[in-house]
C-alpha cells in the first residue's frame, strides 16, 4: 500500500514538474499578403517575411512568422481565406499586404475599402494587433483612383490603437529599374531587405506594444 502511494505521489510531482518546464508554443505573426510577400520570383530564403523571421530571431524576439502570402491574392481573396487562418495559427500580429492586385483590376474603391475594413475588423474581432502594408498606385491611373484608393488604407486605423500603418513599403524600390525584375513589377532578392527595412520600425513598435500588453 505504501508503495503505491509512493509511486502515485512521484507521479504526480513528475507531471507537475513536466507541466512547468514546457514551453509555451512562440506568438505567431501572420504575413497576409499577395505576390510581393509571396516571394515571387525568388528563391526560398529570399523573400522579406523569412529575412524578417531572421530579424526576430537575432534581435530575441519570440514570434514565429507564418506566410500565408499567395500569388495573385485579392482582398476578397484575403476576406474568404482569413477565418480560416485566423482558427488555425490564433496570431498575436496580423500584417495586412493586399491591394495591389485590385488596383490593377481597377476594382471600385467602395468594394476595395469594404473589404479591407472587413480584413481588418476580423483580426482586431481574433484579439490580434494589425500592421497594415499600404499601396500606392502610380498616377498613370488617374489623380481620382490614385488618391481614393490611397486613403482606403490611410483611413484603416481611425481610433483604433491596435491597427497601424507603415510606410509605403515600396517607397525606394518601385521607381528603381535595378531593384525590379525582368516584369517591371516584382521586387529582386536585392530589394527585399530595403523593404524589410522601410517596415521594420512599424514591425518593431507593434511587437513591444504587444509584449507590454502581455506583461
Amino acid at each position: 500500500m505504501r508503495m503505491a502511494f509512493g509511486i502515485v505521489l512521484g507521479l504526480l510531482a513528475w507531471l507537475a514538474c513536466g507541466n512547468s518546464t514546457l514551453a509555451a508554443p512562440p506568438p505567431v505573426l501572420l504575413v497576409l499578403g499577395d505576390s510581393l510577400s509571396a516571394g515571387y520570383g525568388l528563391r526560398s530564403g529570399e523573400a522579406w517575411p523569412v529575412l524578417l523571421q531572421a530579424r526576430l530571431e537575432r534581435l530575441g524576439y519570440p514570434q514565429r512568422i507564418v506566410n500565408a502570402s499567395v500569388s495573385g491574392e485579392t482582398t476578397a481573396g484575403g476576406v474568404a481565406r482569413l477565418p480560416a487562418l485566423l482558427r488555425e495559427h490564433e496570431p498575436r500580429v496580423v500584417m495586412l499586404e493586399l491591394g495591389a492586385n485590385d488596383g490593377l483590376r481597377g476594382l471600385p474603391l467602395a468594394a476595395l475599402r469594404a473589404n479591407l475594413r472587413t480584413l481588418v475588423a476580423a483580426i482586431r474581432h481574433a484579439g490580434a494587433a494589425v500592421v497594415v502594408l499600404p499601396m500606392q498606385l502610380p498616377p498613370n491611373y488617374g489623380p481620382a483612383y490614385a488618391s481614393g484608393f490611397a486613403s482606403a488604407f490611410n483611413d484603416l486605423p481611425g481610433q483604433d490603437a491596435g491597427v497601424s500603418l507603415t510606410p509605403f513599403f515600396l517607397k525606394d524600390v518601385a521607381l528603381n529599374p535595378a531593384l525590379l525584375q525582368a516584369d517591371g513589377l516584382h521586387p529582386t532578392a536585392l530589394a527585399q531587405p530595403i523593404i524589410l527595412d522601410a517596415i521594420w520600425p512599424g514591425i518593431a513598435a507593434v511587437l513591444e506594444a504587444s509584449q507590454q500588453v502581455k506583461q
